[in-house]
Formats: C-alpha cells, sequence, structure tokens
C-alpha cells in the first residue's frame, strides 16, 4: 500500500506530501521533515513486488545506492543529489534525500523541443564534472541518462536551471562486471557493452552522457548501440539532425558515442575538454576579473589576429594580476595563487579566437598526452612539450626571436597549443636567465595543476 498525503512517517519525524513517483522496483515521495522544515524527497522499495524471486537483490541495490550516495557527497556536491538519513519505517528502508524543484531533462525537452546548443552543453558539462568527482571515488553511475538528469529553475525563467544527477541505483565500483546492470537502466543511452557484458569503465559514463547531449540537442534518441553492433544500423550524426550544430559539438558527442569503448575519451575530463573547446567557439567571453584587470585590448587583438601582440598583452595583464609587473616574471607563489576567474578568461578568449589551436587548455591537454603528471615534475615530458608545442628544435629551446613569430600570421601555421608561449630575460640581480610573464618553463607541472584546480 503506498503511502498517503499527510501520513506522518518514523515517529512523526516526516509528513508525506505527495507520491512523485518511481519504476518498477522504487517509490520516491514528497514529505516535510517536521523538526526542520525542511522539504525532502523519500526512496523506498516497491513492496508490491516483494514475491519477485530477486525482490532481496533489489533491496540490496537500494542498500548500496545509499552507500554509494553516502560515498560521493562526503563533501556537498552542486550537481550531485544529497542524502540525508537512510532508515527502517515497517521493516521497509528509506533513503532521504535533497527534493529537487523542477522536471528532468528527458520531460524538459518532451515539453520544450530540442534545446539551444549552449543551453544543452550547460547541463551536461554541470552532469560531467559531477561525474568527475564520482570516479575519482571509484564510483560509476552507469545510467546517466535524460531521466536521471533533473533540472532545477530559478522562478521559471529560461536557461537557469541547474542540472543534478539522481539516482544511483544501478551504480557500482570499477572493481568488478556488473550483472544487475544487464537488467536495468535506459538501452537507448547505454553501450553495448554494459548491457551484455557487464563491463565496468568510465567510458560506460561517457557514453551515456554524450547520449543525453545527443537526445538534449535533436529531441531524439540515439541508435540503440545493439542495433549498432550487431545489426549494423548506423548512429545518426546529430549535425544531420540540427545542421546548425557546430562541427565541433557534433564531433564530441561522435567521438563520446563511438561504438567500441577504446574509441572514445578514456576519461570523463578529456571528453568534457572537448565540450569546453566547442563551447569557447559558441559563446561570448565574459572579460571577468576577481582583481579589476581589462581584456578587452587582449580580446580585440585576438579578434583581429594579431596572434604576437595578443601574445605579448596576455604577458602585461598576467603580470598585473599577480602584480609582478616590477619582477616582469612569476614565481611559484604567484603561480599557485593565479585566480582561476582571470585565467579562464585568458584562456576561453585564446580558444575562442583560435577555434581550439592555442590557449592553456590546449597546451594542458597536449602536456597530459606526453606523460605530464601535476605531482610529479619530469625533464623529459617537459621536452616532449616543447617539441609538440614548437617551442624546441634539435634538443635546444627557442628563444622568441629564433621562432620567426610575426605581427601577422594565420593560426594554422604554427603548432597546436604553441601559444600563450614562454619567454625569457636576463636578471642582474642573480646574472641569470628566468622564463617569465606566462611560467618559468621549469615551473610546468606547477602551472598545469593550477589549471587543473581551475577546471579548464
Amino acid at each position: 500500500m503506498f503511502w498517503q498525503d499527510g501520513q506522518l512517517i518514523y515517529n512523526g519525524k516526516y509528513k508525506i506530501e505527495k507520491y512523485l513517483g518511481g519504476g518498477g522496483f522504487a517509490l520516491t515521495y514528497q514529505a516535510m521533515h517536521t523538526k526542520l522544515n525542511r522539504r525532502v524527497a523519500i526512496k523506498t522499495p516497491n513492496i508490491s513486488v516483494q514475491r519477485d524471486p530477486d525482490y532481496p537483490k533489489y533491496v540490496e541495490r537500494f542498500k548500496k545506492e545509499a552507500q554509494m550516495l553516502a560515498m560521493c557527497c562526503t563533501e556537498s556536491h552542486p550537481h550531485i543529489v544529497q542524502v540525508f538519513d537512510f532508515f527502517q519505517e515497517d521493516g521497509r528502508y528509506c533513503l532521504e534525500m535533497q527534493y529537487i524543484a523542477g522536471e528532468s531533462l528527458w520531460e524538459y525537452v518532451q515539453r520544450q523541443g530540442k534545446l539551444p546548443e549552449t543551453e544543452a552543453i550547460k547541463y551536461i558539462r554541470q552532469m560531467g564534472l559531477a561525474l568527475v568527482d564520482v570516479h575519482k571515488k571509484g564510483v560509476l553511475h552507469l545510467d546517466v541518462t535524460p531521466h536521471n538528469i533533473m533540472l532545477n529553475f530559478n522562478s521559471g525563467i529560461p536557461n537557469s536551471g541547474k542540472a543534478v544527477l539522481i539516482d544511483f541505483g544501478i551504480a557500482g565500483d570499477m572493481s568488478s562486471p556488473s550483472t544487475l546492470s544487464r537488467s536495468f537502466g535506459n538501452k537507448a543511452f547505454a553501450p553495448y557493452e554494459l548491457i551484455h557484458k557487464g563491463i565496468r569503465h568510465p567510458t560506460v559514463d561517457i557514453y551515456c552522457l554524450a547520449g543525453s547531449l545527443y537526445y538534449a540537442i535533436t529531441g531524439q534518441r540515439p541508435t540503440n548501440s545493439f542495433n549498432r553492433k550487431y545489426e549494423q544500423e548506423e548512429l545518426v550524426p546529430p549535425k544531420q539532425l540540427v545542421p546548425s550544430l557546430s562541427d565541433a559539438v557534433n564531433e564530441a558527442i561522435l567521438q563520446g558515442m563511438a561504438l567500441e569503448a577504446k574509441d572514445r575519451p578514456q576519461t570523463m575530463e578529456e571528453w568534457l575538454n572537448l565540450l569546453s573547446l566547442s563551447q569557447a567557439n559558441l559563446t561570448e567571453v565574459i572579460l571577468a576579473s576577481d582583481v579589476g584587470v581589462d581584456y578587452q585590448n587582449l580580446e580585440n587583438l585576438l579578434k583581429a589576429g594579431q596572434w604576437k601582440a595578443a601574445d605579448q598583452e596576455t604577458t602585461k595583464v598576467m603580470l598585473k594580476v599577480a602584480k609582478r609587473e616590477q619582477q616582469g616574471w612569476l614565481n611559484y607563489e604567484s603561480i599557485e595563487n593565479f585566480p582561476c576567474t582571470d585565467l579562464r578568461t585568458i584562456d576561453q578568449l585564446w580558444v575562442k579566437y583560435s577555434k581550439g589551436h592555442f590557449g592553456f587548455s590546449v597546451q594542458k591537454r597536449i602536456w597530459l598526452k606526453c606523460g605530464g603528471n601535476i605531482l610529479k615534475y619530469d625533464y623529459e615530458t617537459e621536452c616532449l612539450l616543447g617539441d609538440r608545442l614548437g617551442w624546441r628544435k634539435n634538443g635546444m629551446w627557442l628563444e622568441e626571436r629564433d621562432r620567426g613569430l610575426q605581427e601577422y600570421f594565420s593560426f594554422q601555421d604554427y603548432p597546436e597549443g604553441h601559444l600563450p608561449t614562454r619567454k625569457r630575460t636576463f636578471h642582474p640581480h642573480d646574472s641569470e636567465f628566468h622564463d617569465y610573464g606566462i611560467y618559468d618553463r621549469r615551473n610546468y607541472q606547477l602551472f598545469f595543476s593550477r589549471v587543473q584546480t581551475c577546471k579548464l
């Protein structure tokens, strides 16, 4: 029997307000925490299926969901549903969770129609950032579908929604294959290796999230992965359904939904980087600064394709942000404390106007591919990066005058990530040459650690 509206449970601690819905196994209610005057959601197993021989497994799965959520929410995350309590009422396990006023991404698209590119990316990126934290704890969600992405809107204002990831019912760790994952989850958004083999890897969540972006942008379910694998059906490129879709977002979706796991980005950060580059090309960059620095001149130079002058302006503004104009170079302390807002503004400007060819986030991605580790300095990796970025030639680090950087040039003429670049100057105080401006080339590890911290 369902709980009734107005019913008090758990010794009067909660007052049921209404039934919200649920699947075949679990039911969810809106309730009021009577002592805290806080609206919450209470989820409990559906006793109507208790005769099912697998019911004990369902209950264990429910208890596991509570454990997974508790593990993922040791610190409150704005895009992961919070769990407050786990208790029993008349022998039924109950999970008290954050109540999210809104609707699922599935319902929103069904009501609103396909979403504008920038709005869809906003929600999916929020989910990606949540999953980065989930994966770091060794947990996989395994069901990141539009049904499990809740949108909480600010007074009904369009495009004001905050996405929150819910329903960790089939979540699991990365250590072993899953049997439950073969029976649960939305197959339209799941890769075939999860459905038919129970394989667990971050690439599963990447596929699901890319599929959710596909749905948000096109308003259609993607082709079932089983049919793609065994019936030779093709995944219709989203750009074919939405011709105005940018090439970058189209490519990010297709890479994330690659049929074989080995062909997808291997980490959520790597896939989000594809979205970051595409989004930077789509949207206006807000010239934000935590210390009052004006970035209008930098934007004007980049917009005009004056790459050399823009590189010099980047040095100028970064020294100003760090209050190191007199010294002329960034030290350890100034890098570690460089404001994320300013670093993000500079990076987004470079990425936007170079169409993803230049920028700190581009350099960081290349550095990681070269074997970079934010926890460990390695000179060999530094040299590989210098070779890739065109900062070294024949085993020698090039000075600015040796690189032949012209005032005007096509950005494609230089290697990916070539700018913003390092520079060198002579300091008479210690009679040594120092790299300066952007960062000391000996400080790559520290600088990219800051870039990582700022989520560029």
